[in-house]
């Protein structure tokens, strides 16, 4: 039985990370913040691809939240296999990096940086303890961060900062988890079409439209689900520590 836990996994990339585990064969526990009613109809489409999902409610930038989430997993299982940082917010309004408010930058903080940090931290120690009992036991850890990064853009500058800071999260657990034989990862998606991204649809669209990616469209969630899927299946065995871009090419140095 393999089991992956997948933060923000009821929409966008998160949606398209959970399809590609659970064609995988994998025993999902879908983390949200919406009322389980709510994503209903998803859980259910999950488990006609053939797995069990179970929701764990909360949000990963309260500690009460994130210790509910690892309780009800490792209740349900006993084991995790798969944890998958995905969950992410982007600023309510986009404002220029001189007029960013303390109240966003703590906001984009919590959820982005520390939630996934200390989330990592108390199933790493899991994972740790799993692997000291049983050799044979293989976990995985994958952060889904952002060509934001390296990035820079000023109208939603704490974004970028709280994603800089979890890809040196993904690097350190990386370094911290290779004692126990259990790789990190991170996936670093550039423009995707979610939810999040509709919203500056049409500057996209002109960016597209000028060249901005060596592939000229929209990433989906199924291109960052797939990617996910090979790591998490063993296809990189001595790759721990490194970043999958999923962006089109968009950030190869052009003339």
């Amino acid at each position: 039985m393999k089991t992956a836990l997948i933060t923000g996994g009821s929409r966008g990339i998160g949606l398209g990370i959970a399809q590609c585990l659970a064609r995988e064969g994998y025993n999902l526990a879908i983390n949200g913040v919406r009322p389980e009613e709510a994503v209903q109809e998803t859980l259910n489409d999950l488990r006609e691809l053939g797995t069990e999902v179970i929701y764990c409610q909360g949000s990963i930038a309260s500690a009460d939240d994130r210790a509910r989430i690892v309780h009800e997993v490792y209740k349900k299982w006993g084991t995790l296999h798969v944890l998958v940082n995905n969950a992410g917010i982007a600023p309510k309004q986009r404002l220029d990096l001189l007029d960013t408010t303390p109240e966003s930058f703590r906001d984009l903080l919590d959820t982005n940086l520390e939630g996934p940090f200390f989330l990592t931290q108390a199933i790493a120690n899991r994972m740790a303890s799993a692997k000291e009992a049983d050799a044979g036991f293989q976990g995985t850890i994958v952060f889904v961060t952002s060509i934001s990064a390296t990035v820079a853009s000023i109208n939603r500058g704490e974004y970028c900062i709280s994603k800089a800071g979890l890809a040196m999260t993904a690097a350190l657990f990386a370094v911290k988890m290779a004692e126990y034989g259990i790789p990190v990862y991170e996936v670093r998606p550039g423009v995707i079409a979610t939810d999040m991204t509709s919203k500056v649809q049409s500057k996209y669209d002109q960016l597209f439209d000028g060249g901005m990616a060596l592939q000229p469209r929209w990433g989906t969630p199924d291109d960052v689900g797939k990617a996910v899927a090979s790591l998490v299946r063993g296809d990189f065995p001595y790759s721990t520590g490194q970043v999958i871009h999923v962006d089109g090419g968009m950030l190869i140095d052009r003339l």
